[in-house]
């Protein structure tokens, strides 16, 4: 049985850059791979789920600067660090999906440089993250560069996870070998109802600065659109947003509860400033609900405009064509071609292109 090396950085959700190793660990598990995880740390809740068909590795990293981002932290680590690369057996095959561990690999899965995040999120970062970002963007961005390019050279296929992320690496003078999308569990989000209620628009708030425009979400609710956001980190949502008549704060949601809410949604509004690909989006598709969103990075790859949602060119355009379609509405046949764009994402068949790309490194 071939062993198979899954490099992630630090489980500690099963979310965001975690997702795609955590669903493919299972995938790669059933098909006769002997699967073991690597991570700077795992929680107890991301044990649980991941269960004893796969074998965890814990580097048993420490953090005290950012607890509560220890990705971040994990990544500043790795910027500064000059050591030699962490080298895993040679008689197995190794895929890392980490931005914050550095290893010898078969595979790189770029999922987007760090501090081209941290750029875009500035415009919506309070003035005083501004100030700090300004001095010390350059000097992380050089750092990172540099981090990129020793990973290109350690590892032998360099894969990013959409058309966009690619795109950004490139800008860097890294060559990507290829573009494979992440994973969707499309037989757990799916459809829950033929006859969705359609009473109300469904949004994200994600990470602070990077998913949720509160000034454009603000506009929409004003215009009368009645808004739900779900999402852990409500801490830092503006009080004028916390307060508004036409928008319900959910919080933090079961998966289930969040299929419910993309099936009876009318539609998704995904506002960002940074989304290399973008969960929310396919997530919202396999439940059969068309998305709102920008014609632009990440999101503009998976949403085609006028079938299985909108795309807009700015944030007045976003307002303008939210109230539309509040108003209107839209054929009911959408919902149909959500599901099956969204069907191009599905674990099973993006699993299907990660087997053939190891079936290959295995020749």
């Amino acid at each position: 049985m071939k062993k198979v090396f899954l490099v992630t950085d630090p489980l500690v959700t099963s979310y965001g850059s975690v997702r795609p190793p955590l669903l493919l660990s299972m995938e790669f598990s059933g098909c006769g791979f002997d699967v073991v995880i690597v991570s700077p740390k795992v929680s107890e809740d991301v044990r649980r789920l991941i269960g004893e068909r796969v074998e965890v590795a814990e580097l048993n990293m420490n953090f005290f600067i950012t607890p509560q981002l220890p990705t971040f932290e994990a990544w500043l680590r790795c910027l500064l660090k000059t050591s030699d690369a962490l080298c895993l057996p040679e008689d197995s095959l190794t895929i890392n999906f980490s931005s914050s561990v550095m290893v010898k690999s078969h595979v790189y899965y770029a999922q987007g440089p760090m501090t081209r995040a941290l750029e875009d999120m500035r415009s919506e970062m309070p003035n005083r993250y501004r100030y700090f970002y300004g001095p010390v963007l350059w000097f992380l961005k050089s750092l990172e560069k540099r981090m990129i390019w020793r990973c290109r050279k350690i590892s032998n296929f360099f894969v990013a996870n959409s058309k966009f992320c690619k795109s950004m690496y490139e800008d860097l003078g890294v060559n990507v070998d290829s573009v494979i999308y992440p994973p969707l569990d499309c037989s757990f989000f799916r459809p829950t109802t033929s006859s969705p209620s359609g009473s109300y628009v469904l949004t994200y708030f994600g990470i602070y600065g990077k998913e949720a425009k509160f000034q454009a979400i603000k506009k929409v609710a004003d215009r009368g659109v009645k808004i739900k956001a779900f999402g852990s980190k409500m801490h830092y949502v503006p009080a004028y947003i916390l307060r508004h008549p036409n928008i319900e704060i959910l919080g933090k949601l079961t998966n289930e509860e969040l299929v419910e809410l993309y099936s009876n949604a009318l539609y998704t509004l995904f506002t960002f400033t940074h989304e290399p690909f973008g969960y929310v989006p396919t997530e919202s598709m396999a439940c059969g609900t068309p998305v709102l969103t920008y014609n632009r990075q990440g999101p503009c790859e998976t949403v085609i405009n006028g079938q299985t949602g909108w795309v807009a060119n700015s944030d007045e355009e976003l307002v303008k064509v939210a109230c539309e379609i509040w108003r209107k509405g839209y054929p009911q046949i959408t919902r149909s071609k959500c599901r099956q764009r969204a069907l191009e994402f599905d674990l099973k068949k993006i699993a299907k292109q990660w087997l053939k790309f190891l079936e290959e490194l295995d020749t």
